[in-house]
């Protein structure tokens, strides 16, 4: 039996769990979420005890797998509708920035044209940056929403289209990410013999 997948989800007050069949509806503070279960497992939703239990219909290997990945999908699910999901960026490098124009993320990160990126539904984006801004302090903008994989899905999109290089550390990374640095070619110094 899976440890994780026996566990029951206890669902939080000011959240409304519903089932109907393998779909599962939950509501709460930050937004309102759907997912469908497979096949394989079943959801059951015990409004006594205010808890959600995921069991399998047999002990093949998806199935097993499937168990405690459902259990934890339907916990980040409660959680995010609870209190949501953030994600912390930052833009360093000179002329680099970020800004919000209707639905669209417009990232200016060296190349000809800023980069945009569509910002999907139940997806917020807030920009953080500081009025008067030095060389070396980074534009900073935060990504929250109550489903984790989206949040999660769009902020690594947004780090890819310009990761933070080794040498001078510009580019997007995550606040609080540590970006191996390393030494820039010598020039001068040493003969060719």
């Amino acid at each position: 039996m899976s440890r994780i997948g026996k566990k029951p989800v206890a669902v939080p007050e000011g959240v409304k769990v519903s089932v109907q069949g393998s779909t599962i509806n939950i509501e709460g503070p930050k937004g309102k979420l759907a997912w469908t279960a497979r096949s394989e497992v079943s959801v059951a939703f015990d409004a006594a005890a205010k808890t959600v239990t995921v069991t399998r219909q047999d002990d093949e290997r998806l199935s097993k797998a499937l168990h405690g990945t459902t259990r934890m999908i339907i916990a980040n699910m409660i959680e995010g509708v609870r209190t949501g999901y953030l994600k912390k960026l930052e833009v360093y490098g000179v002329g680099y920035g970020v800004a919000v124009q209707g639905s669209k993320l417009m990232m200016t990160v060296g190349y000809s044209q800023p980069k945009p990126f569509d910002i999907p539904e139940g997806v917020k984006v807030e920009i953080q940056t500081p009025q008067a801004r030095g060389e070396s302090e980074p534009a900073r903008f935060s990504v929250a929403g109550p489903d984790k994989q989206m949040v999660g899905e769009f902020a690594a999109r947004v780090r890819k289209c310009r990761p933070p290089e080794p040498y001078k550390g510009k580019g997007i990374r995550y606040t609080g990410e540590y970006v191996r640095r390393k030494v820039g070619k010598a020039f001068g110094g040493a003969g060719t013999g």
